[in-house]
């Protein structure tokens, strides 16, 4: 790990981990509704759509995230997938 906390990477690594909290709870909403139930995935997709893609850049991320789950980013969806929780 000596690599991480010298030369500036740190901060790079957090970014990279904090992106993957994010992506693991915006795939929960979809693991919240049940992957089997196509009606309610469907639902959730077009939420996905119309929040995160369709927003993009144009506003800041944690409120683009915000606006698809409800509320801000939990590290238990990544915690779980990662067999931690």
């Amino acid at each position: 790990f000596g690599h991480i906390f010298s030369g500036g990477y740190s901060a790079g690594y957090y970014s990279y981990k904090w992106a993957e909290v994010m992506s693991a709870d915006a795939f929960g909403a979809f693991e919240e509704v049940g992957l089997d139930n196509e009606e309610e995935v469907k639902k959730v997709g077009m939420s996905f759509r119309e929040t995160v893609l369709a927003l993009g850049g144009g506003v800041p991320p944690m409120e683009v995230f915000e606006r698809f789950r409800g509320r801000q980013p939990s590290p238990e969806a990544l915690l779980r997938h990662n067999g931690l929780a």
